[in-house]
């Protein structure tokens, strides 16, 4: 796995470490207990917000409604990924891992545009630098010297030679 310096100086793709325990309902694993519910997962970084756009984006709730859970729904707050409408078991059973790769690609893709912005920046730069060390180049062979005085011509010989 790659990684990658984003901006705020954390590295690495985007994923998720840990579920938010206390975050769980207190009727958990007894008769009470919901079907579905939000569960907090911590991410391994602070995601940028181009990722955020893509984790409660469109294609993500397309993602989740074509693997069979469009019930369930993304929000990001900080470094947490609320995942409602779910259960540790369906997390367990496969929505984690699908969210993982989710993530993955997120991160993967938002890297690699931020690459190509970066080429196309530095690729601007060097033209900049180029054209002004050309623009340099010309002003520098200009030249406001009069010949000598057996040569000098007269500014009418000057217009009619088209200069």
């Amino acid at each position: 796995m790659s990684t990658s310096t984003r901006k705020t100086g954390e590295t690495g793709s985007l994923g998720l470490s840990s579920v938010l325990v206390a975050s769980l309902p207190a009727t958990l694993l007894t008769e009470a207990a919901p079907d579905r519910y939000t569960v907090e997962a911590i991410f391994t970084r602070r995601p940028d917000p181009d990722e955020v756009s893509a984790i409660i984006g469109e294609e993500t709730r397309a993602l989740l409604a074509r693997s069979g859970r469009p019930e369930v729904t993304l929000a990001v707050s900080d470094r947490r990924l609320e995942i409602s409408g779910t259960s540790l078991e369906q997390l367990r059973d496969g929505l984690a891992e699908l969210l993982s790769v989710r993530l993955a690609e997120i991160s993967a893709a938002v890297d690699s545009r931020r690459q190509e912005e970066a080429v196309r920046f530095q690729d601007a730069a060097e033209h900049e630098h180029e054209r002004a060390a050309a623009v340099t180049a010309l002003a520098e062979s200009v030249t406001f010297g009069a010949p000598p005085a057996a040569t000098r011509a007269s500014t009418a010989d000057v217009v009619a030679a088209g200069a």
